[in-house]
């Protein structure tokens, strides 16, 4: 599928879209990790395409530097990552993140529904479109630094579904206490934990990849998805 341009409040930057079979239809924004929309994202993308979704992956790093694709096979490519990390700023990424809701909207082939759905960073950035944005429902897989976003927790009025790592190098046992202890009682909250497996766990292809916890949480996304897209 082509790369397509969105109009954000700071100016234009690119995305990958994804089209179904079946038109009008749903419509996924995906959140990138922090490797930019590489072939990854873009497989992520045309996964949901085959479920029947519109499914676009905009180029948050844009502003940093436009069409960062890299992998997390060498070391020069993961410094590069955090760099970018770094120098990202999450409250540009949730205008661009907006900006691409409201693009997928007008969307001749959407039918007027959008969610999303992000990993990593990205799993940070649904957690805050949760917060911030009117997507009909989000998805965040092992998002980084929510701990530190739970005073937030109360303008989610949505559906939000998450999947934690229980043994998440990025995300310390203390701060999964806090956001578990946090977030539990939330009406709009389902939460999943995944004991024994690590940060990525459902990234093919990734150092901590394990095909029973990834089928396991995929599975739970999509019933998610259907139950709050597809109605």
């Amino acid at each position: 599928m082509p790369d397509i341009n969105i109009e954000g409040t700071d100016g234009s930057f690119g995305a990958y879209l994804a089209v179904p079979a079946a038109l009008p239809a749903p419509a996924i924004v995906v959140a990138q990790e922090i490797f930019g929309v590489n072939q990854v994202m873009r497989d992520v993308c045309d996964w949901l395409a085959g479920l029947g979704y519109l499914a676009c992956c905009p180029d948050i790093f844009w502003r940093i530097e436009p069409g960062i694709q890299i992998t997390d096979k060498t070391e020069a490519e993961w410094k590069r990552a955090f760099e970018l990390f770094g120098l990202f700023d999450p409250n540009k990424g949730i205008e661009d993140l907006n900006a691409a809701i409201n693009h997928l909207r007008a969307h001749s082939d959407c039918n007027g529904k959008v969610g999303s759905i992000g990993y990593c960073l990205g799993g940070k950035l649904a957690y805050m479109m949760a917060c911030r944005t009117d997507s009909d429902c989000n998805v965040s897989y092992y998002g980084v630094g929510l701990d530190e976003l739970l005073d937030e927790a109360g303008a989610i009025t949505r559906p939000l579904l998450m999947h934690m790592a229980s043994l998440d190098k990025f995300v310390p046992p203390e701060a999964q206490e806090k956001i578990r202890s946090g977030l539990s009682d939330h009406p709009q909250i389902e939460l999943h934990v995944y004991e024994g497996q690590d940060h990525a766990f459902a990234r093919q292809g990734g150092e901590h990849y394990d095909e029973a916890a990834a089928t396991l949480a995929n599975d739970r996304s999509i019933r998610f998805l259907k139950e709050n897209l597809d109605r």
